[in-house]
């Protein structure tokens, strides 16, 4: 027999008992997080107790991700346990959460009273209609809340260092997700999320802004946008949508400037957005500054990547017509024929729907905070028409193209803005085989002079110095008062 309760000594805690021997191993497996209970016992009873909180890479312990859980319990002997009484849905702390055979849920930490449409429309009446005191404070938000990182973190760890009293808030989906040091996550949906992103006299973020919002008087919103595009976007998308030029047109008039890398994607994005009457400042990326004077040692050892290893960095974009990452390598067979460590870091819309990536030297890294760190720690990059293609260039470090479905991608899905097959800074691949012989035998003195020429058009203004920039901009234009505290300090101190 075994039972379970939930408890918050120390901690909101799973913990599961039963009679006879202890088990092996009680654990809870989920896509992106596992957790090992502790387990004691003689013999006749046994516990374990399950943190439902957890640490990846060598980061601060966070509470587990919202999903579902498999509650796994192993004896050595192989004998099956009964599952344990289910729990009803239970607030713990900043948690909730809720066990129903061997599957525990953990729901949005966000109180119940305002999760629910009714409770999401009276926050919005509340913070988005009506007026209040701006703050002299930053409301950051990248890719939904999903993590903190790319453009909004780069240019957050710059104005902490040079304006350490403005408050930085960050948009999160759930408090799993880790914010930099001295900020405030405000998680998605919840009362002080509403009012952070109401009264903030600066927003930066490097997507569409979700849920209702009114750009109030005195409100600047920095948008940084996440890639210089080579697949088509908004307008230029295939098809024509009324509906969607109609979303377009209202998004990015929620705009005051927009971010971009290069002069080529400044074009585009400036057509595809309808943002032609408006700033655009191009001044390189800030999340690739790291790309020219940062060290991969502290990266790759977060990992448990030892010195010397070969690394192969797969990071392919999402489809439109699929939730998961694409399965175009086997990461396993990849990391044997190449003798090397392969990451695979699917794109932030295939975090939520998809499961890690296991094997003999794979590591899935698609939760890992910082997509540039990766590319740091990369020796190469397996990609396919993802933006990252344009970052990683800074490198100058070698890049394969694995694209087996890119008649289907460029004649029915997106579409290109150039030849990707003509202009590639390395070779365009549409099998494993092939890539991995590129990998072998390849010559990257081949491609040294489409290097050269990609490098000189899309990365003239990565020169370690984008952050910054933007960040003098920012200031100099007074988005925001470096020297004045925010008037708020409610949530600084939750």
């Amino acid at each position: 027999m075994t039972d379970a309760r939930f408890s918050t000594d120390g901690g909101a805690t799973l913990i599961v008992s039963g009679s006879g021997a202890r088990p092996e191993s009680v654990e809870l497996v989920g896509p992106r997080a596992r957790v090992v209970g502790s387990t004691s016992g003689r013999g006749k009873t046994w516990k374990a107790v399950l943190p439902l909180r957890t640490s990846r890479w060598g980061a601060a312990e966070l509470p587990l991700p919202v999903g579902s859980y498999e509650l796994r319990i192993a004896h050595a002997d192989g004998v099956e346990v009964d599952a344990p009484a289910s729990l009803p849905l239970t607030q713990l702390g900043t948690l909730r959460a809720a066990l129903e055979g061997s599957v525990l849920t953990i729901g949005p930490p966000v109180d119940p009273a305002y999760d629910s449409g009714d409770g999401q429309a009276a926050l919005e009446r509340r913070y988005a209609t009506r007026p209040t005191a701006l703050e002299n404070a930053v409301f950051f938000e990248s890719f939904y809340g999903r993590n903190a990182s790319d453009n909004p973190l780069a240019i957050d760890r710059e104005l902490a260092r040079r304006a350490p009293d403005v408050t930085r808030y960050w948009s999160v989906v759930d408090l799993s997700v880790q914010v930099p040091e001295g900020a405030i996550p405000v998680v998605d949906g919840s009362p002080d999320w509403w009012r952070a992103r109401g009264s903030s006299r600066l927003l930066v973020v490097n997507d569409w802004l979700r849920r209702t919002f009114s750009r109030r008087r005195g409100q600047v919103v920095v948008q940084t946008w996440h890639g210089t595009p080579l697949k088509r976007l908004a307008l230029h998308r295939p098809g024509f949508d009324l509906r969607r030029m109609a979303a377009v047109l209202k998004e990015s008039r929620r705009w005051n400037v927009l971010l971009a890398q290069n002069p080529y994607a400044a074009g585009i994005l400036g057509k595809a957005y309808a943002f032609l009457s408006r700033p655009i400042w191009v001044e390189g990326y800030p999340r690739n500054d790291i790309l020219v004077a940062g060290d991969d040692g502290a990266t790759r050892a977060a990992l448990g990547i030892r010195p010397g290893e070969r690394v192969l960095l797969y990071a392919p974009t999402w489809r439109d017509d699929r939730n998961e990452i694409v399965d175009f390598i086997d990461p396993a067979v990849l990391a044997a024929a190449t003798d090397s460590v392969v990451l695979v870091r699917g794109h932030s819309r295939t975090l939520l729907a998809g499961r890690d990536a296991e094997g003999p030297r794979v590591l899935d890294v698609t939760g890992f905070p910082d997509t540039a760190r990766l590319l740091l720690a990369a020796d190469a990059l397996i990609t396919d028409y993802s933006s990252v293609m344009f970052d990683f260039s800074v490198t100058g470090k070698p890049m394969f193209f694995l694209v087996p479905d890119i008649a289907h991608y460029r004649g029915e899905l997106r579409g290109f803005y150039f030849d990707l097959v003509a202009h590639a800074p390395g070779p365009v691949v549409h099998t494993q085989d092939e890539l991995v012989a590129a990998l072998r035998d390849g010559d990257p003195a081949e491609y040294a002079a489409k290097y050269a020429q990609w490098r000189d058009k899309f990365n003239p203004r990565d020169d370690g110095h984008a952050a910054e920039r933007v960040v003098n901009r920012i200031i100099d234009q007074r988005f925001i008062d470096p020297t004045v505290p925010a008037q708020s300090d409610r949530l600084r101190a939750n």
